[in-house]
């Protein structure tokens, strides 16, 4: 059988194999196993209602507690909270497809915990506690596979909420984009920032001021979103650095990206953003 040991940045187990590894409960987001002295957390980025959030190489983690107002006393938040000092071995696991474990590495706090609004399970609003966690050694490594799943899953849920409900997750997010290792450095960017400028825009493009040139097969103007500044010369993944054009206003953006064009997108995207 694994060993903690022995497992590798990246591997992938079923619920099965993580609890014969670890000794711990096949539920829960935090699962504590005192046989291995260890908390195995599982950032689930298909089920869960929490919205956790890399930036930069640290996730933001939502602790435990479904309604109301989270504690630090709490079961395992008291567990994560205190693992600094309690000996505890703390593992983090990602699901971006249903029913798969992928292993990140152990992990540490990288500073102290602290509280943000969020929606619990009824929609309602109360304080969450957030974990900030840094991988000990190696670095966060996603498959292409795994980054297509969890974009397709996020954009369906963006399509789904209120334009209220999709302001609120596109300013609550992170301003700088998270990073993961393939052959490349690719930049996760916030589809509820995506959909929210589409919105906005309502089928014109906010450079050429023209309808989108086509509709999608289901009947949806077609535009892309374009982040003013670049995320690569150290743009913010927001709602007023981004906005919606059409494919050949996104291309021009990209090739010849004129200083006249930036001014006017940002202040279009000003403009858009007080009138919502």
């Amino acid at each position: 059988m694994t060993s903690i040991s022995s497992l590798k940045q990246g591997t992938k187990l079923d619920n099965a194999q993580l609890c014969d590894i670890f000794g711990c409960s096949p539920q829960g987001g935090m699962r504590r196993a005192h046989q291995t002295n260890t908390l195995v957390i599982i950032s689930n980025h298909v089920k869960s209602i929490y919205d956790d959030r890399w930036e930069g190489d640290t996730l933001h983690y939502t602790g435990m507690g479904t309604n109301g107002d989270q504690s630090l006393s709490f079961a395992q938040n008291k567990t994560l909270a205190e693992s600094e000092s309690n000996g505890v071995g703390v593992h983090l696991f990602e699901v971006f497809i249903d029913k798969e474990y992928t292993y990140v590495g152990q992990v540490e706090l990288s500073g102290a915990p602290y509280q943000e609004p969020q929606r619990d399970e009824g929609g309602n609003s109360r304080l969450a506690y957030v974990f900030p966690l840094k991988v000990l050694t190696g670095s966060r490594a996603v498959t292409r596979e795994d980054q297509q799943a969890l974009d397709s899953q996020r954009v369906k849920k963006a399509k789904k909420l209120s334009d209220e409900s999709l302001k609120e997750r596109a300013e609550k997010g992170r301003k700088m984009p998270s990073t993961y290792q393939q052959s490349t450095t690719q930049y996760e960017r916030s589809v509820w920032v995506a959909e929210y400028a589409k919105r906005l825009a309502k089928g014109i493009c906010q450079l050429c001021l023209k309808p989108a040139p086509f509709e999608n097969a289901k009947g949806v103007p077609y535009l892309e979103t374009h982040h003013i500044v670049w995320l690569a010369k150290g743009g913010e993944d927001t709602i007023a650095n981004t906005v919606a054009l059409c494919p050949n206003c996104h291309k021009k953006m990209h090739i010849v990206d004129d200083k006249k064009d930036v001014e006017t997108l940002q202040l279009r995207a000003k403009q858009l953003g007080e009138g919502a």
